[in-house]
């Protein structure tokens, strides 16, 4: 049971925030039943209906946006001054809550996250991956990771695993029906497997050698925005993809990729941590950021502190 000695307050303006009482149930750690007692015993006290509920839809009323209104600032500086005392703790508790692309928790899955886990027994790490972009104040969220090209500028960016390469790959089986492309321009007469930013945009594949810069729209009857998919196609010969060095480098070692235009690839900026500038960082967001710059013990190329792993698309967004 989620427990403050504000749960009323808590309550009503996590029903406002999220839209049902299901979804506030959820992220308080409380029981439909015990959420819904919780309002109805506020808005007897009061006086008034604070929403307006029917079977589909939770709506707040003219009183209760009043008073939302009125509450959710004073609510947020007992809050923070209730974290600031909390963070003293030697150790931290509670839920750290982050949202990021596949990619990127792919990226700090293993290595970070079940570091952090098994250094703080008293943590739980509530892992939401999305392609589109959210707003992780508005979503409840400790912190987001994406690349750093991507981190809002009010943001507190914490890099992370240096810049980020990219390989043009094909299967061996459509190379024996096609002939490699040796420059950039040759893929227009290529089956290229095409990327779809989270926008629905078309990803156009970047080139570079010696100054030299190509954007390209390439051809190919498959569009993909996931990854793994691309990296599945290519293997089945589907065509060219363009994709991560990490995500495709055991496929590269066995041979179920071939790599091209190797001195055209580019690389672009790496991941980043972000969260809100506040003056009092939770203990929990923290320690994990404390974890995530620790330097690479074993020297692995593909531990996220030294190379990040995956994409949302051909970047992660």
């Amino acid at each position: 049971m989620y427990k403050s000695g504000l749960i009323e307050l808590e309550v009503v303006l996590a029903v406002a925030r999220l839209g049902g009482f299901r979804a506030a149930a959820r992220e308080l750690g409380m029981s439909s039943t015990a959420l819904s007692r919780a309002i109805a015993q506020l808005e007897k006290r009061l006086g008034v209906r604070l929403f307006n509920r029917t079977t589909r839809s939770v709506a707040l009323t003219e009183a209760g946006a009043q008073f939302v209104a009125a509450v959710s600032p004073a609510l947020s500086e007992i809050q923070q001054a209730m974290a600031a005392v909390n963070d003293r703790r030697a150790t931290p508790t509670g839920t750290l809550r982050l949202n990021c692309a596949v990619g990127a928790a792919r990226a700090v899955l293993v290595p970070v996250v079940l570091e952090y886990l098994r250094r703080f027994p008293a943590m739980s790490v509530d892992i939401v991956t999305e392609a589109h972009f959210v707003d992780i104040v508005g979503k409840g969220f400790d912190a987001g990771i994406r690349t750093a090209d991507a981190v809002p500028r009010d943001m507190i960016a914490v890099p992370f695993g240096g810049a980020l390469n990219f390989s043009v790959v094909a299967a061996p089986s459509y190379f024996a029906k096609h002939r490699k492309p040796r420059t950039p321009q040759d893929l227009m007469s290529h089956q290229c497997i095409r990327a779809r930013w989270p926008s629905g945009a078309l990803y156009r594949w970047e080139f570079e050698r010696r100054g030299e810069k190509l954007v390209l729209d390439v051809p190919g009857d498959l569009t993909l925005d996931e990854p793994t998919l691309m990296r599945d196609a290519a293997i089945a010969g589907a065509g060219i993809a363009y994709l991560w060095d990490a995500t495709v480098a055991d496929d590269l070692a066995a041979g179920r990729l071939v790599a091209v235009l190797k001195d055209w690839t580019v690389t672009s900026a790496g991941l980043c941590l972000y969260y809100t500038d506040r003056r009092n960082v939770p203990a929990a967001l923290r320690a994990f950021i404390e974890l995530l710059r620790e330097p690479v013990s074993r020297g692995d190329p593909l531990h996220p502190r030294g190379q990040a792993l995956g994409a949302a698309s051909p970047k992660t967004r």
